[in-house]
């Protein structure tokens, strides 16, 4: 049996329980009832486990006579496994030309299909440089053929607009 107090976030085990009554459930999981702080403890010693304190809100609190140690690797365990499961989202970005040329944008769309594929948001950036500043709708028109060709695998989440010297959309998998 343990006497240290667990490390600060932790549930409190034995002595760092510090009311007079708990509900306790026994080491087979069955529910003892309240009792004191004290009576909790001898039944924590005599199977030779630690009392650990599971609902610390309830009234009483609920301890638990379990091994501690093992208490902690499982929930360990636990969020190790939950974080693993976890996809984060990152965001790719391709830059296009108003006047791009056919076998380069369609590099670029399958880029984009790869990007869309493996679950990430893409900004596509369209660059206008000199005089291409005056003829913006051919920008939007790229832009246009972007979304209609990512239709099937994409949604729109932020429409084509001017930032400056560029127009921007960005894209994110169904």
């Amino acid at each position: 049996m343990m006497t240290t107090t667990p490390s600060k976030g932790g549930p409190r085990v034995n002595n760092a329980i510090d009311v007079p009554n708990v509900r306790l459930i026994g080491a087979e999981g069955e529910n003892v009832g309240v009792v004191s702080h004290a009576e909790a403890m001898v039944h924590a010693n005599d199977a030779g486990l630690d009392l650990v304190e599971i609902s610390p809100s309830a009234d009483p609190p609920v301890c638990k006579i379990l091994d501690y140690g093992k208490f902690k690797f499982e929930a360990q365990k636990k969020k190790n496994e939950a974080k693993k499961k976890q996809k984060v989202i990152s965001v790719k970005e391709i830059k296009l030309r108003p006047n791009i040329d056919k076998h380069d944008y369609d590099v670029k769309m399958r880029n984009m299909r790869r990007f869309l594929d493996d679950g990430d948001k893409v900004k596509v950036t369209l660059r206008f440089r000199g005089r291409e500043m005056a003829h913006q709708e051919l920008g939007f028109d790229v832009l246009k053929r972007v979304k209609v060709d990512t239709d099937a695998i994409a949604k729109v989440e932020l429409e084509p607009k001017m930032e400056g010297r560029q127009m921007v959309m960005v894209i994110s998998p169904r």
